[in-house]
This record gives C-alpha cells, structure tokens and sequence, in this order.
C-alpha cells in the first residue's frame, strides 16, 4: 500500500508533542465556544478533552445524552465476544496471551465452536465478537473463513478482532459473512508503540495504523476503532483516533464506524498503566466523542466496574458486553483456562438486560441480520 493513498500521509503531518501542547493549552473559553457550535472541529474536540474540558463535565454530559437519543434512541445493542484461540506471536506488554507469558495455548476445534456457540445462544446473544491470539501458524484464513461458516446461521451479526490481515484475506471473509472488524491502534506514539510490541508482526507500526484503509477498501461494513487507555496519555492518543476516524468516514464513507474505551486492565504477569485515567476522565472522553461526532458508535465492555457501566449507558454509550469471557471456551468448553484481561464487570446477560431495561432503554439483542444484506 502506497502511504499516500492511506492514513498514514496524514499521520505523518502531525507530531505527537505538538499536538499534547495544543491540547493542554485549551481555554475554559475554547470549551464553552466548543459546546455552543452546531457542527465541531478536531480543535474543539481538543478543547472538548482538554484538562479545561473537565469543569464542564455536566454540561458536556447533558449535551451528550441529548445528541446520543437523538441519534440512537434508548436503546443499547448487547453483544458477547468469543475467544476462538489463546496461541500468539507477539510479545505484547499488557496482554496475557503474550508470547512470553508461560501458559498452556489452546485454538478451538469446530466442535468446540459450536459448543461456544450453543452456550452463548442461549444466554439471548445475536451478536459475537470472534477474538484470538495473533498467531499466523493456527489461527490464519482458512481458520477464520470455517469459523464463519460454523457460525453465521447461528447470529445475526458477526464481528472480528484478530491480527491485521491483507486486503484480499478481508474480502474473502466478508463473503463468508463478516460483518465488522475492531483494530485498535493501541497507541498512536510510535516510540512507546515499539517498546509496548517488541516482538511479533504487529511491531510492524505502519502495517498496524494501515489496516483500516485494506478494511475499508476490501468493503467491510463497520470498523472498530480505539486505543489501550493507559499506555501513553489518553488525550494525545484520542485526538489521533479522532483524526483517523475523520479521514476514514471521508474516505470510506459506505462504512460505518465504532470507537471502545479500553482501559488498561490487570492480567497474568501485569504491566502498570503509565498513565492512570480516572472515572471522571473517561465520562468525559465518551461525552466528548459524541458531541464531537453524532454518528459513531460507542462501545463500553465489561472492563469496567458495573456502577460506572451502569452510569454511563445515559450518556453516549450504544453498545455493551455482557456476561463475558476472555478465555478460549470461557463459556462451555474450558470455562477455567487462561484470561486475557480480568472481568471488572461479571453480572449476566440477562442480569445486564434488566438493568438496562430498569432505566428506562431498550436492550438489542439483534439490530441487524447479514441476510437481508444478500440479493
């Protein structure tokens, strides 16, 4: 791929403590200007993140509520990932399948998908997030296309978050009824991007930040976008996020997008985030994305805490995991082998439903259906 026809062009204009100063520097006056505009700029989101953005965490949630059931409604579509397999290349700082952490592996047979499949059916799922390790050797195409095929008569809705694949690896799952990729950039610092991935494919940076461009080339129907909160300083990252998400929706226009809010969690051999982000701080992230963009979607899993989940379904959220497992057949194959991350939130789907339900919005089981996308 020719850098000029990708993000990376774009990318390279900017430099990361240039962009950190500007953010830093926003005025309460920046803020109040960012609030009042029917239409905002990466500058106001700047101002809208910025440390001056904190005092207006009210308003900023009041706007984002409104803007959000304007858009969405009350509703919050549920979705549940399942991890096909715990076999990876990388060595990876803050990840528990780290090719470095001494764990046994484990890749799900067909069987054993079904299996996964069944349990997670009957917990009212029509939406699953297929998850694995980054190991080319096992879990590669050929692996990703039969898993497709076992399971897209089973869900309405089904999306990946695996390693970045070619352009033409993507159109070929597309047809087998892929339906949405996540490919978090995990940070945009190209510095601390090289030292969190020291080993493995996805050191390769540029390849890493271009995957949405092959995504949105091969056609795919959503892409899911965000960074690993914690790594580096959240604001600096979300602008660069913001900045990617602008020229993609300009570029790939047919192609809607989401943004997650992952936050650094502990694992098996744990790395402490570098820098911490508060509660406070990510309501104001998710408020801020929304009033900055009314049409993405953005998704909150089960990383965090229940009270804040509960929380922060008001103010912007429009997707949320329940009931999940990080492990490779978390749900009825080997309920105890290795996590990926730790749960913060372990109540049921149906637990999460009712609570959803009880303030007032409507949780969606299934908001889309692959076949209706067919001639």
């Amino acid at each position: 791929m020719n850098t000029m026809d990708s993000f990376l062009s774009i990318f390279n204009q900017y430099n990361w403590n240039e962009v950190k100063e500007r953010i830093y520097s926003k005025t309460k006056a920046d803020v109040e200007a960012a609030l009042v505009r029917q239409s905002r700029t990466l500058d106001d989101f700047m101002a809208l993140i910025s440390p001056a953005g904190a005092a207006y965490l009210e308003p900023m949630a009041q706007l984002s509520q409104h803007l959000t059931q304007q858009r969405f409604g009350k509703t919050i579509q549920l979705y549940v990932p399942m991890y096909l397999s715990n076999e990876c290349n990388n060595i990876c700082t803050y990840c528990g399948f780290s090719l470095d952490n001494k764990v046994r592996r484990r890749t799900l047979s067909a069987t054993e998908i079904i299996q996964e499949a069944t349990a997670i059916k009957a917990m009212g799922y029509e939406h699953v997030l297929l998850v694995t390790g980054e190991a080319n050797h096992t879990v590669h195409v050929p692996y990703f296309k039969n898993a497709l095929t076992l399971l897209r008569d089973h869900f309405a809705h089904i999306s990946m978050e695996v390693q970045p694949l070619d352009e033409a690896d993507y159109r070929e799952l597309i047809a087998e009824g892929l339906h949405t990729v996540l490919v978090y950039q995990e940070t945009y610092h190209r510095e601390d991007y090289k030292k969190h991935h020291p080993k493995g494919k996805k050191s390769n940076f540029q390849y890493r930040i271009e995957t949405p461009d092959r995504l949105g080339r091969a056609g795919v129907h959503k892409i899911g976008l965000g960074v690993l909160i914690g790594l580096e300083d959240w604001r600096t990252d979300s602008f660069f996020t913001a900045l990617h998400l602008q020229y993609l929706e300009r570029t790939y226009w047919q192609t809607k997008y989401s943004i997650s809010f992952p936050r650094l969690r502990p694992f098996s051999g744990g790395l402490e985030p570098k820098v911490e982000m508060v509660d406070r701080e990510l309501v104001q992230l998710i408020c801020a994305w929304r009033i900055f963009n009314q049409e993405v979607e953005l998704s909150l899993s089960t990383r965090e805490l229940p009270r804040f989940r509960d929380h922060v379904i008001r103010l912007g959220i429009t997707s949320i995991s329940a009931g999940s497992k990080t492990n490779p057949g978390g749900y009825a194959v080997e309920p105890e082998s290795l996590e990926q991350f730790e749960i913060a939130d372990e109540r049921s789907a149906a637990e999460m439903a009712r609570v959803i339900a009880d303030i007032g919005y409507e949780p969606v089981w299934k908001d889309w259906d692959m076949n209706l996308s067919k001639p």
